[in-house]
């Protein structure tokens, strides 16, 4: 090899070749307003949702976290696909049935995740998030993702076989974009690192998870599964930054502006478009657009989510599910019951069974049974045979609890019941 072409090499083997990572102090300013808007945003959601149901809501937010990534992957599956297969009902389609597997993985790694980071923010604070930024926390992802999946499932287009949580070996390219060769991937991982963990804590934490999104994918560490991670990342930060609360995700705004949400990180790819656009080898102009669309993304789904979980409005749409089921449905379920769901949603606490059948005003016979069309159609969740009562939220009564936040869910839903399901 000529000395010319090691030379080439060793510049794009070093870890500048992806700078900046982080926009200039002259122009990281509005992106720093713009978190600040986000954190005030999402402040203000999590004080309304820690008295709601946050963790049936966050059962559901998981399975559509995993609709939304999988879709944007082109693994596109139906809702109910999804809940059957949580259910271990698979399809004898063998590519839906890997779809459904793709879709249960990213449902269980997602609560893994989240409960692992909590356990390590206890421990260790803010170190604890820190920790997503390592080469480690991302293997652990991927390992997560993919260690539950038969061999057919794994098996790459050239025949080969991904293993999971293992850095690729050999050099690939996605589209115009050729990633670091493997042999450089670590010193690339370990500025990544660096650059990112070591972020101030709040608004400029905030830019850098936007910013490390793209160059994690940039990196490309993986063989496959590296917009799943990506994302998952994402979503793990700003879970871990206290943003989320359970109650919103930035997967579902990626997944609706998915020509933009794909255009943006292509953009960012490229290099510098002359002097007037930073000091490194890729375009610093484009890190600011994805990192401006991933903030907007966010603000956006944290306001949606804000009027979702409006208690005084949430009465009225929990009456609209009541009044369906007990009128279009015949499901057993009664108009009687909106008081004590409605008390169950602006509460945290599960329900002891008398005390629910108390506030339905019925007869101790037809309170019991109305309790078991709730509990079988999904109103109402418990831990056991007699256990106390949680509120739920059944993908059929989307469309009245959280009107437009899951429309593929609400439409699968709607033809279930028009089949009589």
């Amino acid at each position: 090899m000529s000395q010319m072409n090691s030379q080439i090499i060793s510049r794009y083997d070093h870890p500048d070749h992806f700078s900046p990572l982080m926009p200039t102090e002259m122009a990281l300013g509005p992106l720093l307003e713009r978190a600040s808007d986000l954190t005030r945003a999402a402040t203000a959601l999590g004080t309304t949702a820690s008295h709601t149901s946050q963790s049936e809501i966050g059962s559901l937010l998981r399975s559509m976290n995993s609709y939304y990534s999988n879709r944007l992957e082109g693994e596109h599956t139906r809702p109910s696909d999804i809940e059957r297969a949580l259910q271990q009902d698979f399809s004898a389609n063998a590519d839906l049935a890997r779809k459904q597997r793709l879709a249960v993985a990213h449902i269980h790694t997602e609560q893994f995740c989240e409960e692992h980071l909590s356990q390590r923010i206890r421990e260790q604070g803010d170190s604890g998030v820190r920790w997503l930024y390592s080469s480690e926390a991302l293997m652990q992802l991927h390992f997560q993702l993919f260690q539950e999946l038969p061999e057919e499932d794994l098996r790459l287009v050239d025949g080969s076989l991904m293993v999971p949580g293992e850095l690729r070996t050999r050099q690939v390219a996605v589209g115009r974009h050729e990633a670091p060769t493997a042999e450089a991937l670590p010193r690339f991982l370990e500025r990544w690192a660096t650059v990112y963990g070591q972020q101030r804590r709040g608004e400029a934490s905030v830019v850098a998870l936007a910013a490390a999104h793209h160059r994690l994918a940039w990196m490309h560490p993986f063989l496959d599964g590296n917009g799943r991670v990506a994302r998952l990342h994402t979503h793990l930060l700003l879970h871990g930054w206290g943003l989320t609360k359970g109650v919103w995700s930035p997967l579902r705004g990626f997944a609706r502006t998915e020509q933009q949400y794909k255009a943006l990180l292509q953009a960012a790819d490229e290099h510098r478009r002359g002097d007037l656009d930073g000091r490194g080898n890729l375009s610093q102009a484009a890190l600011i657009d994805w990192v401006n669309y991933t903030l907007s993304v966010c603000i956006d789904q944290v306001e949606f989510m804000a009027k979702m979980l409006d208690i005084k409005g949430m009465r009225g749409r929990i009456e609209a599910a009541l009044a369906f089921e007990s009128g279009s449905l015949k499901s057993g379920v009664r108009l009687e019951a909106l008081n004590a769901l409605h008390y169950l949603f602006t509460t945290q606490q599960p329900m002891p069974r008398a005390d629910f059948k108390s506030m339905l005003g019925l007869g101790d016979r037809l309170a019991s049974s109305t309790v078991s069309a709730l509990l079988s159609r999904g109103f109402l969740a418990t831990d056991s045979a007699y256990g106390q009562l949680r509120f739920a939220v059944p993908l059929h009564a989307l469309r009245f609890y959280f009107p437009a936040l899951w429309p593929e869910a609400e439409q699968d839903a709607a033809s279930g019941d028009a089949q009589g399901y």
